[in-house]
């Protein structure tokens, strides 16, 4: 009885600690590969099902497919050249990046927020504007 108890608290704290780990990963790598690639189809894999999206000025609360479409458009204009994470916030429940970004011919600073919950992390709000 003792041994399984040991093991039922291994797989406790192993399980906790694994998911600790997921949760505490810089979630801004992946999400950064993507803008740079231009890929909104996996970057709306990291979406919140609703989320705020700021163009250049022009702010809409939208679906994750809605933004989805609206960075394929955003992309296919201003095709990503380079994408670099200048600072960036990870505190849990809510973190930030601040980026720059150089597309068509023109730079961009882009804001990223992330919300974690236990089932993910999500981004709530991303904010693309002109330097």
């Amino acid at each position: 009885m003792n041994r399984l108890i040991l093991v039922l608290m291994l797989a406790c704290f192993f399980g906790l600690n694994l998911r600790t780990q997921a949760r505490d990963r810089d979630v801004f790598v992946p999400i950064a590969k993507y803008i740079q690639e231009g890929d909104s189809d996996c970057l709306s894999a990291w979406m919140a099902e609703n989320l705020e999206l700021n163009l250049m000025g022009a702010v809409s609360e939208c679906s994750r497919n809605q933004a989805k479409q609206i960075l394929k458009n955003f992309f296919a204009t201003y095709r990503p050249k380079s994408f670099s994470v200048v600072h960036k916030s990870l505190s849990p429940p809510m973190t930030y990046a601040i980026a720059k970004m150089n597309a068509g011919g023109e730079r961009f600073q882009v804001t990223i927020f992330v919300t974690t919950r236990d089932d993910g992390n999500y981004i709530q709000h991303l904010r693309i504007e002109r330097e």
